[in-house]
């Protein structure tokens, strides 16, 4: 369609009047020119102050086309295979439903004749046209046919043998133009990036490749294209190539490491693949730089507990232990530690397994187990460095345990973490490993369990009932049932109808004492010295919940899932 005809719909419609058309068309086209991907009608939405969809509606009214909502819509495989996958991607259209006798598409630009004629060619009959915001068609697109369906469909139409090859100091971008195999990898990357995911994973099974992101902890499956499985060889092999690895070996698993950036974000990629019995598993771990500095005040502590554990981390000498799985931010609290005290006067220097981020003015060692270098091997050479604070990435054997706690009682301030599920159990593992109850009462000055918890999206938080039987039940306090306030998120566009967004940890601190050291010193057990603990003062991983949860912070369902209590949260959705 002429410009002169668009000008005239336009103003018709009221959107756009001449003069601003005139205007508006030459600051676009100078947009175009230096490389934006907006639409004439994005950018004339943008211009007059309307949300796209709103302008959408007002000019379907005028054309007399039909406006789609598409996520109240369900397209059928059938009608999908109307519209081939490289024309629904190149022209960024999708079909929405098959009518007797007619097609109905899609669209954001229906001034794009080029547009219109092939679909109407590929869609071989009669095409209606409807008009949708052309973010929710893309956002179709990877639902219905998976993210990079048009890279894997370049693929099969390719007859040629892939190349497989890697720039250095790559930029991934969104449009990346390179060989199919290396543009769908990026895709992958460039998706995980946008939905803020920390972990990709690439699972092969009999007849699929899954791909799964772990999104604030939690897996979420990614759209895929059907005929990805028949790729799985060489999209494993392109990341081997790119993270340093022997391609030709696949018996055996490897590690390694990929830098890219992202929007001029450095980003950390670690790898990891495992053999298994349909192909190689590989891992992808997300680390971006930058993100994991926080300072103590941010960490979400309740101040009497931060008070206390701004004293321990100033102490001359001693052990301060975080425990909990993987996974639960305990190399953030770490580093959260080691940035509080780091100064010109303390030599600070830790081993880690690998060093996930690089702390200015801190010596920071990698563990490497093929040429020997071990925690325990690691820490026995670094206390010859006169360190004043030494920061271990794990303690996991008796070894290592020995040589921190030497450490500790030898004027050293030792971190380190233990994979217990509380802090009073952190004791008891110590002991289990084989070492003395007084050594431990006598070298640990604090353990801190934690967890991650999603905090709630504050743009479609909402104000939840909760019966107060059911609070009881799950051993909210009962002081406060009737004052407390609840939230959840119902799910919106922000946190792509999740209700989450973001991660906050919960804590339990128990500080050394006189009164829990005897305990120690007689082998009692775990809960025991909870019990004692608690009476003392120590809030555990529960009680921090619910503080979060009365804060408006996260949700029930959130402080129970990660604090073991399965059966009550099936309690929860029978309430609700």
């Amino acid at each position: 369609m002429a410009f002169n005809s668009i000008k005239t719909l336009l103003a018709d419609a009221e959107l756009v009047t001449p003069d601003q058309f005139t205007e508006w068309s030459k600051q676009w086209k100078v947009a175009v020119d230096s490389g934006s991907e907006e639409s004439l009608l994005g950018f004339f939405s943008r211009e007059r102050g309307l949300a796209e969809d709103q302008f959408l509606q007002t000019l379907a009214d005028q054309l007399d086309w039909q406006f789609v909502d598409l996520r109240k819509v369900n397209i059928s495989a059938e009608v999908r295979k109307r519209i081939s996958t490289k024309v629904a991607f190149q022209y960024t259209v999708i079909p929405v439903r098959e009518d007797p006798g007619s097609l109905q598409v899609a669209v954001s630009n229906p001034f794009d004749s080029g547009l219109l004629n092939a679909v109407q060619y590929d869609a071989g009959g009669p095409v209606e046209f409807a008009l949708a915001p052309k973010l929710e068609i893309e956002k179709a697109l990877k639902k219905y046919y998976g993210v990079g369906a048009e890279t894997l469909d370049e693929l099969e139409d390719d007859d040629e043998p892939i190349e497989l090859h890697i720039s250095e100091d790559k930029e991934i971008t969104e449009g990346d133009q390179e060989a199919s195999v290396i543009k769908f990898v990026n895709q992958i990357i460039w998706e995980a990036f946008q939905d803020r995911a920390t972990d990709i994973h690439f699972e092969p099974e009999e007849d699929d490749l899954r791909i799964r992101y772990r999104v604030d902890g939690i897996l979420h499956q990614a759209p895929m294209p059907p005929q990805l499985k028949r790729f799985q060889s060489a999209l494993i092999s392109r990341i081997k190539v790119m993270s340093g690895m022997d391609i030709a070996e696949k018996r055996l698993p490897q590690d390694g490491r990929i830098n890219v950036r992202i929007k001029g974000e450095e980003l950390d990629i670690r790898v990891s693949t495992v053999p298994t019995v349909y192909g190689e598993s590989v891992s992808l771990r997300l680390l971006t730089r930058g993100k994991i500095f926080l300072s103590l005040d941010k960490l979400g502590f309740q101040q009497v507990d931060e008070e206390a554990l701004r004293d321990i981390i100033v102490k001359p000498h001693g052990i301060m232990l975080v425990t909990g799985p993987t996974g639960s931010g305990k190399s953030t609290s770490l580093y959260a530690f080691l940035s509080s005290i780091n100064s010109v006067q303390k030599r600070i220097i830790t081993i880690e397994e690998p060093v996930e981020y690089e702390l200015k003015g801190i010596n920071q060692i990698a563990v490497r187990s093929d040429i020997g270098l071990t925690f325990a091997m690691g820490l026995r050479h670094i206390l010859r460095q006169d360190p004043n604070v030494v920061m271990v990435g794990e303690i996991r054997d008796m070894e290592t345990a020995e040589i921190a706690i030497r450490a500790s009682l030898t004027g050293h301030l030792v971190f380190s973490t233990l994979h217990t599920n509380d802090a009073p159990s952190a004791f008891t593992r110590l002991i289990d490993m084989g070492i003395e109850p007084f050594l431990v009462a006598s070298s640990v000055e604090a353990v801190m369990a934690q967890r991650l918890v999603r905090t709630i999206c504050e743009h479609c938080k909402t104000e939840q009932k909760v019966e107060a039987d059911y609070l009881r039940k799950i051993g909210f306090p009962e002081e406060e049932i009737g004052s407390a306030k609840f939230y959840y998120g119902p799910g919106c566009e922000e946190c792509r109808q999740l209700g989450y967004q973001g991660r906050l940890a919960i804590y339990e601190l128990l500080v050394m004492n006189e009164a829990i050291r005897p305990l120690i010193l007689s082998r009692a057990a775990a809960s025991t010295i909870s019990q004692r603990a608690i009476e003392l003062g120590m809030r555990t991983l529960r009680i921090d919940g619910w503080q979060k949860v009365k804060a408006g912070i996260t949700t029930i369902e959130e402080v129970l899932r990660v604090t073991q209590s399965e059966e009550h949260m099936g309690a929860l959705a029978e309430e609700s």
